[in-house]
Protein backbone atom coordinates (compact mmCIF):
# COMPACT_ATOMS: atom_id res chain seq x y z
CA UNK A 1 0.00 0.00 0.00
CA UNK A 2 1.43 3.17 -0.93
CA UNK A 3 1.08 6.23 0.82
CA UNK A 4 2.39 9.25 -0.13
CA UNK A 5 3.42 10.77 3.17
CA UNK A 6 5.67 8.99 6.23
CA UNK A 7 3.37 7.00 8.05
CA UNK A 8 2.35 3.50 8.56
CA UNK A 9 1.81 0.93 12.02
CA UNK A 10 3.13 -0.27 14.40
CA UNK A 11 2.71 -4.53 14.57
CA UNK A 12 4.27 -7.45 16.70
CA UNK A 13 4.54 -11.40 15.75
CA UNK A 14 1.00 -13.58 15.61
CA UNK A 15 0.36 -16.88 14.18
CA UNK A 16 -1.87 -18.53 12.12
CA UNK A 17 -4.98 -20.75 13.41
CA UNK A 18 -4.54 -24.06 12.09
CA UNK A 19 -8.50 -25.61 12.51
CA UNK A 20 -11.66 -25.29 14.05
CA UNK A 21 -11.31 -22.23 16.74
CA UNK A 22 -13.63 -21.35 19.45
CA UNK A 23 -15.69 -18.08 19.29
CA UNK A 24 -13.53 -15.37 21.29
CA UNK A 25 -14.00 -13.78 24.67
CA UNK A 26 -15.59 -10.32 24.41
CA UNK A 27 -12.80 -7.34 24.97
CA UNK A 28 -13.02 -6.91 27.90
CA UNK A 29 -15.35 -3.46 28.95
CA UNK A 30 -13.16 -0.65 30.64
CA UNK A 31 -14.83 -0.18 34.53
CA UNK A 32 -14.36 3.44 34.83
CA UNK A 33 -16.09 3.55 31.19
CA UNK A 34 -19.51 5.08 31.29
CA UNK A 35 -21.47 5.23 28.58
CA UNK A 36 -22.66 9.06 26.75
CA UNK A 37 -20.81 11.97 25.77
CA UNK A 38 -19.14 12.90 22.61
CA UNK A 39 -16.07 13.59 21.45
CA UNK A 40 -14.71 16.36 18.75
CA UNK A 41 -11.74 15.35 16.40
CA UNK A 42 -10.31 17.40 14.06
CA UNK A 43 -8.27 16.62 10.38
CA UNK A 44 -6.89 18.92 8.10
CA UNK A 45 -8.40 17.19 4.71
CA UNK A 46 -11.85 16.34 3.72
CA UNK A 47 -12.53 12.67 3.25
CA UNK A 48 -13.60 11.51 -0.07
CA UNK A 49 -15.60 8.54 0.91
CA UNK A 50 -16.88 6.38 3.28
CA UNK A 51 -17.34 2.90 1.02
CA UNK A 52 -15.41 -0.28 2.20
CA UNK A 53 -14.42 -1.32 -1.26
CA UNK A 54 -13.09 1.87 -2.64
CA UNK A 55 -11.80 3.91 0.74
CA UNK A 56 -8.02 3.26 0.56
CA UNK A 57 -5.81 6.25 2.90
CA UNK A 58 -5.46 6.40 6.89
CA UNK A 59 -8.20 8.88 6.92
CA UNK A 60 -10.95 7.45 5.87
CA UNK A 61 -10.04 3.55 7.20
CA UNK A 62 -10.37 4.79 10.12
CA UNK A 63 -14.02 6.07 9.79
CA UNK A 64 -14.88 3.25 7.80
CA UNK A 65 -13.66 0.99 10.58
CA UNK A 66 -16.04 2.60 12.96
CA UNK A 67 -19.11 2.32 10.35
CA UNK A 68 -18.43 -1.73 8.95
CA UNK A 69 -16.99 -4.71 10.53
CA UNK A 70 -15.33 -7.96 8.67
CA UNK A 71 -15.34 -11.47 9.13
CA UNK A 72 -11.97 -11.11 11.17
CA UNK A 73 -10.37 -7.88 13.40
CA UNK A 74 -7.50 -7.47 15.57
CA UNK A 75 -7.25 -7.27 19.27
CA UNK A 76 -7.00 -3.85 20.21
CA UNK A 77 -3.30 -2.20 20.27
CA UNK A 78 -2.39 -6.04 18.88
CA UNK A 79 -1.74 -7.51 15.75
CA UNK A 80 -3.70 -10.76 17.33
CA UNK A 81 -6.39 -11.53 15.00
CA UNK A 82 -9.30 -12.56 15.97
CA UNK A 83 -12.96 -13.55 14.78
CA UNK A 84 -15.61 -10.36 14.32
CA UNK A 85 -18.48 -10.69 12.12
CA UNK A 86 -17.45 -14.20 12.48
CA UNK A 87 -17.90 -16.26 15.22
CA UNK A 88 -15.60 -19.18 14.93
CA UNK A 89 -13.16 -20.88 11.67
CA UNK A 90 -11.54 -23.31 10.17
CA UNK A 91 -9.08 -24.11 8.06
CA UNK A 92 -8.34 -27.56 5.75
CA UNK A 93 -5.18 -29.61 6.14
CA UNK A 94 -4.35 -28.50 2.84
CA UNK A 95 -4.80 -24.42 3.28
CA UNK A 96 -6.99 -23.52 1.00
CA UNK A 97 -10.22 -24.13 2.43
CA UNK A 98 -11.35 -21.58 4.89
CA UNK A 99 -15.09 -21.75 6.55
CA UNK A 100 -16.22 -19.19 8.51
CA UNK A 101 -19.41 -19.43 10.89
CA UNK A 102 -20.99 -16.27 11.07
CA UNK A 103 -22.76 -14.66 14.84
CA UNK A 104 -26.44 -14.59 14.61
CA UNK A 105 -28.48 -11.62 15.44
CA UNK A 106 -26.20 -8.42 13.51
CA UNK A 107 -28.28 -6.20 12.14
CA UNK A 108 -27.14 -3.70 9.96
CA UNK A 109 -27.59 -0.06 10.30
CA UNK A 110 -30.72 -0.41 8.26
CA UNK A 111 -32.20 -2.54 10.56
CA UNK A 112 -31.99 -5.69 8.29
CA UNK A 113 -30.17 -8.86 9.73
CA UNK A 114 -26.96 -10.01 8.18
CA UNK A 115 -26.27 -13.19 6.99
CA UNK A 116 -23.62 -15.00 4.56
CA UNK A 117 -25.17 -14.28 1.74
CA UNK A 118 -23.98 -10.52 2.56
CA UNK A 119 -20.42 -11.56 2.97
CA UNK A 120 -20.60 -12.94 -0.65
CA UNK A 121 -22.38 -10.16 -2.09
CA UNK A 122 -19.60 -7.91 -0.77
CA UNK A 123 -16.73 -10.01 -2.07
CA UNK A 124 -18.07 -10.31 -5.16
CA UNK A 125 -18.76 -6.96 -5.28
CA UNK A 126 -15.08 -5.46 -4.57
CA UNK A 127 -13.41 -7.38 -6.58
CA UNK A 128 -16.05 -6.50 -9.49
CA UNK A 129 -14.16 -4.02 -11.96
CA UNK A 130 -17.21 -1.58 -12.42
CA UNK A 131 -16.53 -1.05 -8.79
CA UNK A 132 -13.25 0.06 -9.70
CA UNK A 133 -11.58 -0.99 -6.08
CA UNK A 134 -8.16 -0.45 -5.41
CA UNK A 135 -8.07 -3.30 -3.38
CA UNK A 136 -9.53 -5.94 -5.76
CA UNK A 137 -6.17 -7.63 -6.16
CA UNK A 138 -5.95 -8.67 -2.07
CA UNK A 139 -8.87 -11.42 -3.22
CA UNK A 140 -6.43 -12.80 -5.92
CA UNK A 141 -5.89 -16.12 -3.99
CA UNK A 142 -10.07 -17.16 -4.32
CA UNK A 143 -10.86 -19.55 -7.21
CA UNK A 144 -12.56 -17.61 -9.92
CA UNK A 145 -10.93 -14.35 -9.20
CA UNK A 146 -9.74 -14.18 -13.01
CA UNK A 147 -12.94 -14.79 -14.39
CA UNK A 148 -14.57 -11.69 -12.63
CA UNK A 149 -11.70 -9.46 -13.00
CA UNK A 150 -11.54 -9.96 -17.11
CA UNK A 151 -15.57 -9.53 -16.95
CA UNK A 152 -15.91 -12.87 -17.76
CA UNK A 153 -18.00 -13.62 -13.98
CA UNK A 154 -20.47 -11.55 -11.96
CA UNK A 155 -19.66 -13.76 -8.93
CA UNK A 156 -16.33 -15.38 -7.40
CA UNK A 157 -16.45 -19.50 -7.80
CA UNK A 158 -14.75 -19.95 -4.85
CA UNK A 159 -17.22 -18.33 -2.02
CA UNK A 160 -19.72 -20.71 -1.24
CA UNK A 161 -23.22 -19.76 1.33
CA UNK A 162 -23.28 -22.98 2.79
CA UNK A 163 -26.08 -21.72 4.89
CA UNK A 164 -27.43 -18.63 6.05
CA UNK A 165 -24.59 -18.46 8.70
CA UNK A 166 -22.39 -19.94 7.04
CA UNK A 167 -19.69 -18.89 4.12
CA UNK A 168 -16.42 -21.19 2.95
CA UNK A 169 -13.49 -20.00 0.82
CA UNK A 170 -12.02 -22.02 -1.44
CA UNK A 171 -8.62 -20.72 -3.09
CA UNK A 172 -5.92 -21.60 -5.54
CA UNK A 173 -3.51 -22.08 -3.74
CA UNK A 174 -2.22 -21.99 0.42
CA UNK A 175 -2.05 -18.63 1.39
CA UNK A 176 -0.97 -17.68 4.63
CA UNK A 177 -2.27 -14.16 4.40
CA UNK A 178 -5.81 -14.99 3.93
CA UNK A 179 -7.47 -14.32 7.32
CA UNK A 180 -5.09 -10.87 7.36
CA UNK A 181 -7.10 -10.22 4.31
CA UNK A 182 -10.60 -10.36 5.53
CA UNK A 183 -9.68 -8.20 8.57
CA UNK A 184 -8.88 -5.50 5.97
CA UNK A 185 -11.59 -2.67 5.30
CA UNK A 186 -12.03 -3.52 1.47
CA UNK A 187 -13.18 -7.12 3.14
CA UNK A 188 -15.98 -5.16 5.12
CA UNK A 189 -19.86 -6.40 4.78
CA UNK A 190 -21.89 -4.21 3.04
CA UNK A 191 -26.19 -4.48 2.43
CA UNK A 192 -26.86 -5.14 -1.42
CA UNK A 193 -29.96 -3.05 -1.10
CA UNK A 194 -28.59 0.16 0.10
CA UNK A 195 -25.89 -0.40 -2.35
CA UNK A 196 -27.94 -0.49 -5.19
CA UNK A 197 -30.19 2.63 -3.69
CA UNK A 198 -27.14 4.99 -3.66
CA UNK A 199 -24.76 3.60 -6.56
CA UNK A 200 -21.98 5.55 -7.09
CA UNK A 201 -23.06 7.30 -3.87
CA UNK A 202 -23.26 4.81 -1.35
CA UNK A 203 -19.26 5.50 -0.09
CA UNK A 204 -21.80 9.25 0.75
CA UNK A 205 -24.48 7.15 2.55
CA UNK A 206 -22.62 4.16 4.28
CA UNK A 207 -24.48 1.56 5.79
CA UNK A 208 -22.70 -1.25 7.46
CA UNK A 209 -22.79 -3.21 10.97
CA UNK A 210 -20.33 -0.67 13.06
CA UNK A 211 -20.36 0.68 15.91
CA UNK A 212 -21.25 4.01 15.04
CA UNK A 213 -23.83 5.18 11.89
CA UNK A 214 -23.41 8.82 9.61
CA UNK A 215 -25.73 10.98 11.10
CA UNK A 216 -24.66 13.90 8.82
CA UNK A 217 -22.00 14.71 6.58
CA UNK A 218 -21.25 18.60 5.18
CA UNK A 219 -18.78 18.48 2.84
CA UNK A 220 -15.66 21.08 3.75
CA UNK A 221 -17.25 21.53 6.94
CA UNK A 222 -18.07 17.82 9.31
CA UNK A 223 -19.09 14.63 9.45
CA UNK A 224 -20.92 13.11 12.58
CA UNK A 225 -21.57 9.76 13.86
CA UNK A 226 -23.96 8.53 16.23
CA UNK A 227 -24.05 5.25 18.15
CA UNK A 228 -25.47 2.38 16.79
CA UNK A 229 -28.17 1.04 19.77
CA UNK A 230 -28.53 -2.22 18.29
CA UNK A 231 -24.70 -3.24 17.62
CA UNK A 232 -23.74 -6.39 18.22
CA UNK A 233 -21.30 -6.10 20.94
CA UNK A 234 -22.60 -5.40 23.81
CA UNK A 235 -21.59 -2.43 25.72
CA UNK A 236 -20.05 -0.87 22.97
CA UNK A 237 -19.20 2.03 22.07
CA UNK A 238 -19.70 4.06 24.70
CA UNK A 239 -19.92 7.25 22.88
CA UNK A 240 -23.23 9.05 21.93
CA UNK A 241 -21.78 11.32 19.33
CA UNK A 242 -18.53 12.11 16.92
CA UNK A 243 -17.91 15.19 15.72
CA UNK A 244 -15.12 14.96 12.58
CA UNK A 245 -14.19 18.60 11.70
CA UNK A 246 -12.13 19.17 8.75
CA UNK A 247 -10.32 21.89 6.91
CA UNK A 248 -8.49 22.43 10.64
CA UNK A 249 -4.73 22.75 10.19
CA UNK A 250 -2.80 20.78 12.65
CA UNK A 251 -1.30 23.69 14.29
CA UNK A 252 -4.89 25.67 14.64
CA UNK A 253 -6.09 21.75 15.90
CA UNK A 254 -3.27 21.61 18.64
CA UNK A 255 -4.04 25.35 19.72
CA UNK A 256 -8.16 24.36 20.28
CA UNK A 257 -7.18 20.82 21.77
CA UNK A 258 -5.09 22.99 24.42
CA UNK A 259 -8.03 25.60 24.97
CA UNK A 260 -10.27 22.00 25.30
CA UNK A 261 -12.01 22.99 22.30
CA UNK A 262 -11.31 19.83 20.94
CA UNK A 263 -10.54 16.26 22.00
CA UNK A 264 -8.22 14.51 19.59
CA UNK A 265 -5.96 16.20 16.68
CA UNK A 266 -5.83 13.60 14.17
CA UNK A 267 -3.13 14.73 12.31
CA UNK A 268 -0.62 14.40 14.80
CA UNK A 269 1.39 17.14 16.24
CA UNK A 270 2.74 19.53 13.88
CA UNK A 271 6.39 19.28 13.66
CA UNK A 272 7.49 22.53 15.17
CA UNK A 273 5.19 22.01 18.23
CA UNK A 274 6.38 18.56 18.64
CA UNK A 275 9.57 20.05 21.08
CA UNK A 276 7.49 22.10 23.09
CA UNK A 277 4.36 19.34 23.67
CA UNK A 278 6.70 16.82 25.02
CA UNK A 279 8.80 18.72 27.55
CA UNK A 280 5.65 19.83 28.91
CA UNK A 281 4.34 17.17 31.10
CA UNK A 282 1.06 17.80 31.36
CA UNK A 283 0.22 18.06 27.65
CA UNK A 284 3.17 14.33 27.13
CA UNK A 285 1.09 12.62 29.46
CA UNK A 286 -2.09 13.17 26.71
CA UNK A 287 0.25 11.91 23.83
CA UNK A 288 -0.68 8.70 22.13
CA UNK A 289 2.24 6.97 20.99
CA UNK A 290 2.24 4.33 18.03
CA UNK A 291 5.03 2.10 16.71
CA UNK A 292 4.73 2.54 12.07
CA UNK A 293 5.24 -0.46 9.89
CA UNK A 294 7.70 2.15 8.35
CA UNK A 295 11.00 1.80 7.13
CA UNK A 296 12.75 5.27 5.82
CA UNK A 297 15.18 4.13 3.07
CA UNK A 298 17.63 5.08 0.72
CA UNK A 299 16.97 3.08 -2.66
CA UNK A 300 20.70 2.35 -5.19
CA UNK A 301 20.12 1.25 -8.63
CA UNK A 302 21.65 -2.06 -8.81
CA UNK A 303 21.42 -1.75 -12.50
CA UNK A 304 23.33 1.61 -12.53
CA UNK A 305 26.89 1.62 -12.64
CA UNK A 306 28.54 2.11 -9.78
CA UNK A 307 25.83 0.86 -7.63
CA UNK A 308 25.53 -2.25 -9.51
CA UNK A 309 28.89 -2.74 -7.34
CA UNK A 310 28.09 -4.58 -4.09
CA UNK A 311 30.95 -2.80 -2.55
CA UNK A 312 29.65 0.40 -3.40
CA UNK A 313 26.51 -0.13 -1.89
CA UNK A 314 27.44 -1.89 1.43
CA UNK A 315 29.68 1.12 1.93
CA UNK A 316 26.95 3.73 1.49
CA UNK A 317 25.33 1.67 4.30
CA UNK A 318 28.28 2.71 6.60
CA UNK A 319 28.27 6.07 5.81
CA UNK A 320 25.14 7.09 6.83
CA UNK A 321 24.62 8.89 10.07
CA UNK A 322 21.30 7.47 11.49
CA UNK A 323 21.43 8.78 14.56
CA UNK A 324 22.03 12.06 13.24
CA UNK A 325 18.93 12.30 10.52
CA UNK A 326 17.00 11.07 13.51
CA UNK A 327 17.31 14.12 15.46
CA UNK A 328 16.80 16.18 12.40
CA UNK A 329 13.13 15.12 12.86
CA UNK A 330 13.08 15.74 16.43
CA UNK A 331 14.00 12.00 17.29
CA UNK A 332 10.13 10.92 16.09
CA UNK A 333 12.15 7.61 14.99
CA UNK A 334 14.42 5.15 15.78
CA UNK A 335 17.32 4.17 13.64
CA UNK A 336 17.10 1.10 11.34
CA UNK A 337 19.39 -1.43 10.30
CA UNK A 338 16.78 -3.64 8.11
CA UNK A 339 14.24 -3.30 5.66
CA UNK A 340 11.67 -4.72 8.16
CA UNK A 341 10.39 -2.80 11.23
CA UNK A 342 11.38 -4.12 14.27
CA UNK A 343 7.36 -4.96 15.57
CA UNK A 344 6.90 -7.19 11.82
CA UNK A 345 6.76 -10.84 11.96
CA UNK A 346 9.98 -11.78 10.66
CA UNK A 347 12.14 -9.13 12.05
CA UNK A 348 15.48 -10.29 12.79
CA UNK A 349 16.17 -9.11 16.37
CA UNK A 350 19.79 -10.87 16.18
CA UNK A 351 20.85 -8.95 12.97
CA UNK A 352 22.75 -6.22 13.54
CA UNK A 353 23.32 -4.08 10.24
CA UNK A 354 25.55 -2.18 9.04
CA UNK A 355 27.83 0.32 11.89
CA UNK A 356 28.20 3.75 11.17
CA UNK A 357 31.73 3.48 10.10
CA UNK A 358 33.20 6.03 7.92
CA UNK A 359 36.90 4.13 7.63
CA UNK A 360 35.36 1.09 6.75
CA UNK A 361 33.31 2.64 4.48
CA UNK A 362 36.15 4.62 2.50
CA UNK A 363 38.26 1.01 1.95
CA UNK A 364 35.03 -0.68 0.73
CA UNK A 365 34.87 2.13 -2.19
CA UNK A 366 38.60 1.39 -2.72
CA UNK A 367 38.29 -1.96 -2.67
CA UNK A 368 35.42 -1.64 -5.81
CA UNK A 369 37.90 0.76 -7.76
CA UNK A 370 36.80 4.11 -6.10
CA UNK A 371 39.40 5.46 -3.72
CA UNK A 372 38.43 8.83 -4.53
CA UNK A 373 34.26 8.40 -4.51
CA UNK A 374 32.31 9.47 -7.34
CA UNK A 375 29.93 11.43 -8.54
CA UNK A 376 25.75 10.59 -8.68
CA UNK A 377 22.76 12.12 -8.21
CA UNK A 378 19.89 11.36 -4.90
CA UNK A 379 16.50 12.27 -5.59
CA UNK A 380 14.03 13.18 -2.93
CA UNK A 381 10.62 14.60 -2.51
CA UNK A 382 10.51 18.29 -2.10
CA UNK A 383 8.28 18.58 0.90
CA UNK A 384 10.05 18.89 3.98
CA UNK A 385 11.61 17.55 6.12
CA UNK A 386 12.90 15.28 3.29
CA UNK A 387 15.88 18.05 1.55
CA UNK A 388 16.77 18.20 4.87
CA UNK A 389 17.09 14.98 4.97
CA UNK A 390 18.65 14.65 1.37
CA UNK A 391 21.14 17.11 2.59
CA UNK A 392 22.05 15.02 5.57
CA UNK A 393 22.77 12.38 3.65
CA UNK A 394 24.90 14.07 0.99
CA UNK A 395 27.10 15.24 3.96
CA UNK A 396 27.58 11.81 4.93
CA UNK A 397 28.27 10.35 1.60
CA UNK A 398 30.62 13.27 0.82
CA UNK A 399 32.57 12.24 3.88
CA UNK A 400 33.76 9.17 2.27
CA UNK A 401 33.92 10.88 -1.33
CA UNK A 402 30.70 10.70 -2.71
CA UNK A 403 29.73 13.68 -4.34
CA UNK A 404 25.60 13.61 -4.62
CA UNK A 405 23.91 16.15 -6.32
CA UNK A 406 19.84 16.62 -4.87
CA UNK A 407 17.64 16.70 -6.87
CA UNK A 408 14.83 17.58 -4.82
CA UNK A 409 11.55 17.32 -6.58
CA UNK A 410 7.80 16.83 -6.82
CA UNK A 411 6.24 13.53 -5.78
CA UNK A 412 5.32 12.49 -9.10
CA UNK A 413 8.44 13.10 -10.97
CA UNK A 414 10.16 11.18 -8.23
CA UNK A 415 8.14 8.33 -8.39
CA UNK A 416 8.66 8.54 -12.55
CA UNK A 417 12.46 8.69 -12.02
CA UNK A 418 12.29 5.80 -9.64
CA UNK A 419 10.05 3.25 -12.17
CA UNK A 420 12.88 4.67 -14.68
CA UNK A 421 15.52 1.93 -15.09
CA UNK A 422 18.23 4.74 -16.17
CA UNK A 423 15.93 7.67 -14.08
CA UNK A 424 17.28 7.64 -10.71
CA UNK A 425 20.83 5.90 -8.93
CA UNK A 426 20.14 6.85 -5.56
CA UNK A 427 16.14 7.91 -3.83
CA UNK A 428 15.04 8.84 -0.64
CA UNK A 429 11.81 7.23 0.38
CA UNK A 430 10.88 9.94 2.89
CA UNK A 431 7.03 10.96 2.04
CA UNK A 432 6.86 8.04 -0.60
CA UNK A 433 6.36 5.58 2.07
CA UNK A 434 5.25 2.32 1.59
CA UNK A 435 2.02 1.46 4.26
CA UNK A 436 1.82 -2.29 5.45
CA UNK A 437 -1.61 -3.60 4.26
CA UNK A 438 -1.42 -5.97 6.88
CA UNK A 439 1.32 -7.22 9.99
CA UNK A 440 2.67 -10.18 7.62
CA UNK A 441 6.55 -9.85 6.25
CA UNK A 442 5.57 -10.43 2.53
CA UNK A 443 3.92 -7.03 2.26
CA UNK A 444 7.44 -5.47 2.53
CA UNK A 445 8.67 -7.65 -0.03
CA UNK A 446 6.81 -8.29 -3.65
CA UNK A 447 6.50 -4.38 -4.39
CA UNK A 448 9.24 -3.14 -3.67
CA UNK A 449 12.08 -5.50 -3.07
CA UNK A 450 11.05 -8.53 -5.38
CA UNK A 451 10.99 -9.16 -9.16
CA UNK A 452 7.76 -8.23 -9.90
CA UNK A 453 8.18 -4.37 -8.79
CA UNK A 454 11.34 -4.00 -10.90
CA UNK A 455 9.36 -2.96 -13.82
CA UNK A 456 9.04 0.10 -15.37
CA UNK A 457 6.53 2.48 -13.41
CA UNK A 458 6.95 -0.21 -10.88
CA UNK A 459 7.92 0.45 -6.84
CA UNK A 460 11.31 -1.64 -6.48
CA UNK A 461 13.20 1.55 -7.43
CA UNK A 462 16.16 -0.28 -6.41
CA UNK A 463 15.74 -2.59 -9.26
CA UNK A 464 17.15 -5.61 -7.25
CA UNK A 465 15.81 -9.09 -8.68
CA UNK A 466 17.15 -11.94 -6.51
CA UNK A 467 14.80 -14.94 -8.44
CA UNK A 468 16.30 -17.63 -5.90
CA UNK A 469 14.47 -15.22 -2.95
CA UNK A 470 11.40 -14.81 -5.20
CA UNK A 471 11.37 -18.58 -4.69
CA UNK A 472 12.00 -19.07 -1.26
CA UNK A 473 9.26 -16.14 -0.89
CA UNK A 474 6.78 -18.01 -2.77
CA UNK A 475 7.75 -20.96 -0.50
CA UNK A 476 7.11 -18.78 2.78
CA UNK A 477 3.47 -17.67 1.62
CA UNK A 478 2.60 -21.05 1.10
CA UNK A 479 3.12 -22.21 4.80
CA UNK A 480 -0.42 -21.98 6.49
CA UNK A 481 0.25 -24.55 9.52
CA UNK A 482 0.78 -22.68 12.98
CA UNK A 483 3.05 -25.12 13.48
CA UNK A 484 5.21 -23.72 10.88
CA UNK A 485 4.79 -20.16 11.98
CA UNK A 486 8.33 -19.55 13.59
CA UNK A 487 10.06 -21.50 10.71
CA UNK A 488 7.87 -19.09 8.35
CA UNK A 489 9.26 -15.79 10.37
CA UNK A 490 12.38 -17.66 9.96
CA UNK A 491 12.09 -17.81 5.86
CA UNK A 492 11.25 -14.14 6.07
CA UNK A 493 13.68 -12.95 8.80
CA UNK A 494 16.46 -15.00 6.32
CA UNK A 495 15.20 -13.62 3.31
CA UNK A 496 16.01 -10.04 4.15
CA UNK A 497 18.92 -11.00 5.89
CA UNK A 498 19.99 -11.97 2.52
CA UNK A 499 18.73 -8.71 0.82
CA UNK A 500 20.79 -7.01 3.45
CA UNK A 501 23.88 -8.52 2.40
CA UNK A 502 23.18 -7.53 -1.30
CA UNK A 503 22.33 -3.96 0.40
CA UNK A 504 19.90 -2.85 -2.46
CA UNK A 505 18.58 0.05 0.16
CA UNK A 506 20.28 1.62 3.06
CA UNK A 507 17.43 1.70 5.64
CA UNK A 508 18.13 4.70 7.63
CA UNK A 509 15.00 4.76 10.45
CA UNK A 510 11.57 3.61 11.57
CA UNK A 511 9.00 6.42 12.18
CA UNK A 512 6.73 6.66 15.07
CA UNK A 513 3.52 8.61 15.11
CA UNK A 514 2.24 11.06 17.43
CA UNK A 515 -1.66 11.64 18.17
CA UNK A 516 -2.39 13.93 21.19
CA UNK A 517 -5.99 14.02 23.08
CA UNK A 518 -7.60 15.95 25.47
CA UNK A 519 -7.77 15.17 29.42
CA UNK A 520 -11.41 14.38 29.57
CA UNK A 521 -11.30 11.56 27.49
CA UNK A 522 -10.87 8.06 29.39
CA UNK A 523 -7.43 6.82 29.69
CA UNK A 524 -4.23 5.88 26.79
CA UNK A 525 -5.08 2.25 27.97
CA UNK A 526 -8.43 2.89 26.01
CA UNK A 527 -7.49 5.04 23.24
CA UNK A 528 -6.34 2.08 20.93
CA UNK A 529 -3.59 2.81 18.18
CA UNK A 530 -4.59 0.36 15.32
CA UNK A 531 -1.96 -2.03 14.80
CA UNK A 532 -2.07 -1.78 11.18
CA UNK A 533 -3.70 1.80 10.06
CA UNK A 534 -2.90 3.95 13.22
CA UNK A 535 -6.15 4.95 14.11
CA UNK A 536 -8.19 5.64 17.47
CA UNK A 537 -10.45 2.70 18.06
CA UNK A 538 -13.47 4.76 18.78
CA UNK A 539 -15.32 1.51 19.82
CA UNK A 540 -13.61 1.96 23.07
CA UNK A 541 -13.08 5.55 23.80
CA UNK A 542 -15.20 7.43 26.33
CA UNK A 543 -15.56 10.68 28.30
CA UNK A 544 -14.80 11.42 31.95
CA UNK A 545 -17.25 14.12 32.62
CA UNK A 546 -20.05 12.13 31.97
CA UNK A 547 -23.11 12.61 34.41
Amino acid sequence: MKKFFASTVAASALALMLGMTSARAEDAIDPNAKQGGEIVATYKDDVTTLDPAIGYDWQNWSMIKSLFDGLMDYEPGTTNLKPDLAESYEISPDGKTFTFKLRHGVKFHNGREMTAADVKYSLDRVTNPKTQSPGAGFFGSIKGYEDVAAGKAESLSGVTVVDPYTVKFELTRPDATFLHVMAINFAHVVPKEEVEKYGADFGKHPVGTGAFKLAEWTLGQRIVFERNADYWHKGLPHLDKITFEVGQEPIVALLRLQKGEIDLALDGIPPAKFQEVMSDPEQKSHVIEGGQLHTGYITMNTTMAPFDNVKVRQAVNMAINKARIVQIINNRAVPANQPLPPSMPGYDKEYKGYPYDVAKAKALLAEAGHPDGFNTQLFAMNTDPNPRIAQAIQQDLAAIGIKASIQALAQANVIAAGGDKTGAPMIWSGGMGWIADFPDPSNFYGPILGCAGAVPGGWNWSWYCNKDLDAKAAEADSMTDPAKSAERNKMWSDIYDKIMADAPWAPVFNEQRFTIRSARMGGADNLYVDPVHVFINYDNVYVKDVQ
